[in-house]
């Protein structure tokens, strides 16, 4: 059985506790954690965020900037919007995470939580692209209570989330709503679905 995972850090409270759970699981010698800044776009200090949390549990880091893998896209000969350009850096970590998997026999494991996958906030065969989801039942609310819970730092997971796709993205501006609204609404909805489905099972 392979017991090898590999897991995007970016800094944020997701990654960070994506991390920590895989590490606590499988043990910190079979995590491998990369880092893939964008250099001129992501901020420095969710670089050392990420790189100090995965000291302190022993994870194993490679920082691979992605900037030379988007320059060549630029020559291209079509005239690149920036949503096109945002999904393009979410799809180059993507395929540098399968390539480095596929190099050492580890399972590439995700970072959404339940939020984000009910809502479809992720980025086709870029963060959506993995092989396991160990947030999937999480809502942001829960991954932020869990995180503190395990040591995660309170500036980490206090943090305004962003996946840094370009020059001052937000997650809850591109959403419309914020996390703890949205976690509101989605549990409300799960709650009557349950309830009409004990009500249609009477019938």
């Amino acid at each position: 059985m392979n017991k090898k995972v590999l897991v995007l850090m970016s800094g944020g409270v997701d990654s960070s506790l994506t991390a920590v759970l895989a590490a606590k699981a499988l043990g910190a010698k079979n995590v491998t954690a990369l880092l893939m800044p964008e250099h001129g776009l992501t901020h420095p200090k969710n670089v050392k965020d990420a790189a100090e949390l995965a000291k302190k549990f022993k994870i194993r880091t490679l920082t691979i900037p992605i900037n030379r893998y988007l320059a060549p896209f630029a020559n291209n000969g079509w005239r690149q919007p920036k949503l096109a350009k945002a999904n393009l850096r979410a799809r180059i970590r993507a395929m540098l995470l399968y390539n480095y998997a596929n190099s050492n026999n580890c399972l590439v494991i995700g970072t959404s939580n339940k939020t984000e996958l009910r809502l479809g906030y992720f980025t086709k065969y870029g963060d959506g692209a993995v092989d396991l989801e160990p947030l999937g039942t999480l809502y942001k609310c829960d991954v932020r209570s869990m995180a503190r819970f395990l040591g995660i730092p309170d500036h980490v997971v206090d943090k305004t989330p962003t996946a840094e796709l370009f020059r001052g993205q937000s997650d809850e501006l591109e959403l419309g709503m914020k996390y703890d609204d949205a976690d509101i609404l989605l549990m409300k909805i799960e709650k009557n679905v349950f309830q009409f489905l004990r009500r249609a099972q009477k019938i």
